[in-house]
């Protein structure tokens, strides 16, 4: 029987139009932070209705400059500078208070105005205590003592937390506003749990609740129902909708350089899992890449450069952590992580930054395949044991030898400067869609 044949089970009812509505556009990391996310995400968010944080905590830096003003960013979502736009930080962010409402007052007095009433936080986020960022510091020294080496954790209090959300103990923003006595009663639990595994962790527990019931006051008219909130700026009247990634692929929990990672999912997934939205709803996914590789802390990178030239990237691009102030290991691009990074995230576009950081070398390489034993291998491998034993196949390509900085356009780029961004493109398949040659919003030239 043919299909035209079949009855409707139920003739005259009209089927439901799937509405998929609004689609948010995403900006992640493609290597191991730092990228300079959140100068793109400054860029799109000037014409954005809402940006959205939907993972990390204040271990993420991103640092915008506007009008000659530098603001640091670490869990207000940088698209807060836009004055017209709504920021939202989603359910899968972990939120220290005491650093929220330090950080908004310090970009306050540089000119930042109104951030509360432009600020919208989902009751399903979980809160970061003082001493969840207490034991982060403890674990550290354990492990070095123990293993020798600590994983380099910003010691802003993410894993920890995290790690209460996976063990069914932490508490979030919907049981601060709630009955004050249970949370207060959950509160002390959980502080006496982490003191019995870290003896020598003081816990003020009347001093910490004082203050947190002041912050919950100072939160409320913020909070609201995340996937209510989310789900109505995707069906209601048109919106753009951005969602700024923190951290980036190689520090995912799941595929980064495990265990020399963050707590959370960097990746295109904890877009869906972090704000509250489905799939279909994810339009463009653009990846930030620096024109050379960077890494803070500790764990395997293949195109390091122990040398003269590691060093004189890391002076000419200033590579000091916005977090942590530590300064970052340098080495060549690295098209292995790239791809790994757009096989996980399907990345639409890419912006590649800092390549003025190249403009005084003679010669370019860039890292195109590891080899295994002599033979090159498709896959980045999950092991680190394995990871630190790759060998890397470098393409060598010509320095252009002059000062990108001014360029504006496409055809202002020298030759040489046009061939590397098409060499890339190429050889990750994905188009560059911006190219910064600077630290200004000006300094982005737009492809297409």
């Amino acid at each position: 029987m043919s299909a035209k044949d079949q009855k409707s089970p139920n003739p005259g009812r009209k089927r439901p139009r799937n509405d998929v509505g609004n689609k948010v556009i995403v900006v992640l990391g493609g290597q191991w932070g730092d990228e300079g996310k959140g100068k793109v995400v400054d860029l799109l968010a000037t014409e954005s209705d809402i940006v959205c944080r939907c993972q990390g905590g204040n271990n993420a830096g991103h640092t915008v400059v506007v009008d000659g003003k530098e603001y640091d960013f670490h869990l207000l979502p940088s698209g807060i500078i836009n004055s017209k736009a709504t920021s939202f930080i989603g359910n899968g962010v972990v939120i220290h208070l005491p650093g929220l409402f330090e950080e908004g007052d310090k970009n306050e007095k540089k000119g930042l105005k109104d951030w509360e009433k432009r600020l919208v936080i989902s009751d399903r986020a979980h809160i970061v205590f003082d001493f969840h960022q207490a034991v982060d510091g403890l674990q550290e020294v354990q492990r070095k003592a123990q293993e020798g080496k600590n994983i380099g954790t910003t010691k802003k209090g993410i894993g920890p937390t995290y790690s209460s959300k996976a063990s069914r103990t932490g508490l979030r923003i919907c049981d601060l506003l709630a009955d004050f006595k249970e949370f207060s009663a959950r509160f002390k639990l959980l502080a006496q749990q982490y003191q019995s595994m870290f003896p020598t962790l003081e816990v003020d527990i009347d001093g910490q609740l004082k203050k947190l019931q002041e912050y919950a006051e100072r939160i409320r008219p913020m909070v609201r129902d995340g996937v209510y909130f989310m789900y109505e700026a995707l069906h209601g009247v048109p919106k753009k909708i951005l969602v700024e990634g923190a951290n980036a692929a190689l520090l995912d929990i799941d595929f980064g350089t495990y265990p020399f990672v963050t707590s959370s999912n960097c990746t295109v997934g904890g877009v869906c899992t972090g704000l509250g939205i489905p799939p279909q709803n994810v339009g463009d996914v653009y990846g930030v890449v620096k024109a050379y590789t960077t890494r803070v802390g500790i764990g395997a990178f293949p195109t390091e450069q122990l040398n003269d030239m590691g060093e004189l990237l890391q002076t000419r691009g200033h590579e000091v952590g916005v977090t942590t102030g530590r300064k970052r290991r340098c080495g060549w691009l690295d098209l292995v992580i790239l791809r790994y990074a757009h096989m996980i995230n399907g990345f639409t576009a890419l912006a590649l930054t800092k390549l003025d950081i190249l403009d005084v070398m003679d010669e370019i390489k860039v890292g195109v395949a590891y080899k295994i034993n002599g033979k090159r291998i498709p896959y980045f491998p999950a092991n680190m044991e394995i990871l630190q034993k790759v060998e890397v196949e470098y393409e060598k390509l010509a320095g252009w030898k002059s000062d990108t900085s001014p360029c504006r356009k496409w055809d202002d780029l020298p030759p040489k400067a046009q061939n590397y961004i098409r060499f890339v493109e190429n050889q990750v398949g994905v188009p560059i869609k911006w190219v910064g040659v600077g630290k200004s919003r000006e300094c982005m030239i737009q492809l297409f």
